[in-house]
């Protein structure tokens, strides 16, 4: 049987309990690249573990075969778990695999995961809803199968929505682009880098600052990109929490 496992935004401590359960019981675990290593050691000893990531412009196992390595652990094991970063069904390419599975006469089970387009910015104290700015959101991808950013994008800068942005670093100055020719120089704009990780890092700027500001940070992937008026209510978080310290 296969199980196909959200791990999570990154951190051990925020994976599902079932997706725990599941995992000490594996007996071959396929895992992504965005998968915490530290996870993998919730799987027994005799476990199988193979890495079967994808990361930007690194050299990358292809998804045919991925699938391949799906058909082959499944006719040998009992338990087979394909471990992957998130939500298996956000930009996870899990519904792809859960076809492949079943055209293959193999049972498949789907364990949801957190997603990083929810979870690391609330951690920064940014919530995706407001009500006094923004009663709704959009997660998108800035790497499409046409390796550019989602073509949504040009539809949901229009709104008021807050607007979450996986794998969108490398197409970040063209994302910035395209908000300057809509006049939105002064949307405030967060960048998270390797959130719930120990080595987490954050910029808040706007449209305007926020390609020197990137560079400045040295900041890379894989980080999540919010935009919209929501992103101000870290600043208010956090100088509320800065001033509570110092009292």
């Amino acid at each position: 049987m296969l199980y196909i496992v959200g791990a999570g935004p990154g951190s051990p401590d925020l994976i599902s309990l079932r997706a725990y359960h599941c995992l000490q019981k594996a007996q071959v675990v396929l895992y992504d690249a965005l998968v915490c290593m530290d996870i993998l050691d919730f799987c027994p000893a005799e476990c199988l573990r193979i890495f079967v990531g994808k990361r930007g412009k690194q050299k990358s196992i292809a998804q045919n075969t991925i699938h391949d390595h799906i058909l082959h652990y499944c006719q040998q094991y009992e338990r087979v778990v394909r471990l992957k970063g998130g939500d298996p069904f956000v930009f996870g390419r899990g519904y792809e695999e859960i076809q492949f599975a079943t055209a293959h006469q193999i049972a498949v089970e789907l364990i949801p995961g957190i997603s990083s387009a929810l979870s690391v910015p609330a951690l920064q104290g940014i919530p995706l809803t407001w009500r006094e700015c923004s009663s709704s959101f959009w997660v998108l991808t800035g790497t499409t199968a046409e390796k550019t950013f989602s073509k949504d994008l040009h539809i949901a800068l229009q709104s008021q929505a807050t607007l979450v942005i996986l794998m969108g670093m490398h197409q970040l100055e063209a994302i910035v682009d395209l908000f300057l020719q809509h006049n939105k120089a002064f949307l405030p704009i967060a960048i998270i880098q390797n959130g719930t990780f120990p080595n987490e890092k954050i910029v808040v700027g706007t449209i305007a600052t926020i390609i020197e500001q990137t560079q400045q940070a040295e900041m890379g992937s894989p980080a999540v990109i919010v935009i919209g008026e929501a992103v101000r209510c870290r600043t208010i978080n956090h100088s509320q929490q800065k001033t509570a310290i110092s009292l």
